[in-house]
């Protein structure tokens, strides 16, 4: 009830968004989950004067949230003037969602069966960019000031024309798609390296490590400029439109560049290797006909030479050909096998807590509970 209202006063008194433009969506039921409508959540967003016609129930597809419960959203729309209830949750570029409210009151079991939580909470989400780019009246989050003072850096050390917002076809030149890719993934690394994450080849760890070696591709193929020391170049411009709300990327901004850099002049050694090898499956398929690349020198290419799956499906597709996910995956299955039994010896037993335990040691006031206060 609390967030709700805290939620609809932030958007329109404080922000200022008209009324007539906003539309509530609550979670409808689900018979296979056993679930009936979030009615408590419809009346408290009709307690507060809304219109029945904007407050819209939606099942699980769009209103119930992964980890989990039912959840209820704000929806804004750009236009106004007309009645858009029917255009909301249908990906409708004038019609986004801004505003989310999680119920999170479950946990989904192993075998996707749902578990009352021992506690439960509200999880609330703002997307901040869209609500910048509607206080803004831009139509692209890209279109507002969270990403110009970026797109200039970039345009600065490339030499490149100014961004121009184009997409799809209109973007003949791929710039300003390469533009987009490169600010994301530049505020995205900063973020969690200086939260603590570090590229690596396992886990979330491999998941920053693409995102670093795709953003630098980018930066090679599209702009035509060495990579190296690219990104801790552009790390200056996301403090300075990002520092001041979240001091946290200012703290270490020496180790941030150091790891970029260590990590992109690698990637740099790798890609030149790594484009080589590439070439070289591309003839192999052409000399058989092909516009397949077979899944095992594909598998090999990463596996042995450490060049990421994703790149080469990105470099294959970007000239037409396609990779043999099949053979891939064989090869892949095969490798992981072969690791395993490389792995298994001398492991002990770990003991996993899950969620339902944690909250009865929580309880159990004989067992000591962990200082949180150096962490803060």
């Amino acid at each position: 009830k609390e967030a709700i209202a805290m939620g609809w006063e932030l958007l329109t008194e404080v922000y200022k968004l008209p009324k007539d433009r906003l539309y509530i969506t609550y979670f409808g039921g689900d018979e296979k989950l056993g679930i009936g409508p979030d009615l408590e959540a419809k009346q408290y967003w009709l307690d507060l004067g809304i219109e029945p016609i904007r407050v819209i129930p939606f099942g699980s597809k769009d209103n119930f949230w992964g980890p989990c419960g039912p959840c209820s959203e704000i929806h804004f729309d750009r236009i106004g003037g007309r009645d858009a209830s029917h255009l909301v949750n249908l990906d409708d570029p004038d019609v986004l969602e801004i505003w989310n409210l999680v119920f999170i009151q479950y946990n989904r079991e192993p075998d996707r069966s749902l578990r009352t939580l021992p506690s439960k909470h509200v999880d609330t989400g703002m997307g901040l960019e869209r609500v910048v780019s509607v206080l803004q009246n831009k139509r692209s989050n890209y279109d507002t000031d969270v990403f110009a003072g970026i797109f200039e850096k970039i345009r600065t050390l490339t030499g490149a024309r100014p961004y121009g917002g184009r997409v799809g076809a209109d973007d003949e030149d791929g710039l300003d798609m390469a533009y987009r890719v490169v600010a994301d993934h530049v505020r995205t690394l900063t973020f969690a390296i200086s939260d603590g994450g570090y590229p690596s080849n396992e886990g979330r760890g491999y998941v920053l490590r693409r995102i670093l070696r795709r953003g630098a591709r980018y930066v090679r193929k599209k702009f035509d400029v060495p990579i190296g020391n690219f990104f801790s170049s552009l790390v200056p411009s996301v403090l300075e439109s990002m520092g001041s709300a979240f001091p946290e990327i200012t703290k270490k901004v020496d180790h941030l560049k150091e790891i970029l850099d260590e990590e992109e002049l690698s990637f740099a050694k790798t890609l030149d290797r790594g484009e080589k090898l590439f070439d070289a499956c591309v003839s192999k398929a052409k000399d058989e006909g092909s516009k397949v690349l077979n899944g095992a020198d594909v598998w090999r290419l990463y596996d042995t030479y450490g060049f990421p799956v994703d790149l080469t499906r990105l470099m294959a597709e970007e000239i037409g050909f396609t990779v043999d996910e099949n053979a891939f995956l064989e090869e892949q299955a095969l490798a992981k096998e072969k690791s395993k039994g490389e792995k298994s010896s001398g492991k002990g037993d770990a003991v996993a807590l899950d969620i339902h335990a944690l909250a009865e040691v929580e309880k159990n006031t004989s067992i000591p509970k962990t200082d949180d206060n150096l962490k803060y």
